[in-house]
């Protein structure tokens, strides 16, 4: 099974920067593709970016377009969101995820890191 850890959450200031890294580890099948999603009080699991194994297929949701980047880094086998401008509205709990379908349902999911944000 593969196993996701998210890193990097905090609480920090309006217009400030994080940067959430995910650890992927455990006997699976490769990974074809990662993401980002988020979760705030209250509200549904919404998307946020993703990420082929090749570092291509890159989306973001709008509303973190031109804030947000996703990267991969397949020697250690991590993704990472760099977080800029960031405002109230993106403070949920971050959760990554992975798949090693081209199509289908997000397959792997890690537990969380909280960021949040004050204005």
């Amino acid at each position: 099974q593969v196993q996701l850890v998210e890193s990097g959450g905090a609480l920090v200031q309006a217009g400030g920067s994080l940067r959430l890294s995910c650890a992927a580890s455990g006997r699976a099948l490769r990974i074809y593709k990662e993401g980002w999603f988020r979760q705030a009080p209250g509200k549904e699991r919404d998307f946020v970016a993703q990420i082929t194994w090749y570092g291509g297929g890159i989306n973001y949701v709008d509303s973190v377009k031109s804030r947000f980047t996703i990267s991969k880094d397949n020697t250690k086998d991590t993704v990472s969101l760099q977080m800029n401008s960031l405002k109230p509205e993106d403070t949920a709990v971050y959760y990554c995820a992975a798949t090693p379908r081209l199509l289908g349902s997000w397959d792997y999911w890690g537990q969380g890191t909280q960021v949040t944000v004050s204005s």
